[in-house]
């Protein structure tokens, strides 16, 4: 039997990288870490009274010392928030995460593993007012102010 051959693109793929962080997922995170900033926001899904917007450029700003949360556009721009989020730790932010499983790519080995906590998110999420889940897992990044995980 043979198998059915997909394109690449139909299974990973969407029009934006951008995926609006589940209500329920937030409240919980913020209840644990009051965040006091969203850094990678829209002005239609911030979830934070303080927010930067793509046009507001949060890579661009400075974090520190506000307990940030991030949901970063998923491409391959997502290194470059992983680094911005380690600086801004090493500065004395406290920074929050919400990034698929990329456990092959440099930044995840580089930046997070053995520097930050990490939070395995079981099944898959639903993003914004997605019908069904997202086409990959996710994790949570926790990198806490003068603390290693190890």
């Amino acid at each position: 039997m043979a198998i059915k051959q997909f394109p690449r693109q139909v299974l990973f793929s969407s029009a934006t990288g951008e995926w609006a962080t589940p209500t329920l997922l937030f409240q919980d995170l913020d209840q644990e870490f009051r965040f006091e900033l969203d850094a990678a926001a829209s002005e239609a899904n911030a979830k934070c009274p303080r927010f930067y917007t793509k046009k507001r450029d949060g890579l661009a700003r400075p974090w520190a010392p506000l307990r940030t949360f991030v949901n970063p556009p998923y491409g391959r721009a997502v290194g470059c928030w992983v680094l911005k989020a380690y600086t801004e730790w090493k500065r004395g932010a406290l920074v929050v995460m919400l990034l698929p499983v990329r456990t092959c790519t440099g930044w995840f080995h580089q930046f997070i593993y053995h520097q930050a906590e990490i939070r395995f998110l079981k099944g898959r999420l639903k993003f914004g007012g997605a019908k069904n889940g997202a086409p990959f897992p996710s994790m949570i990044v926790i990198f806490r102010p003068g603390q290693h995980p190890q």
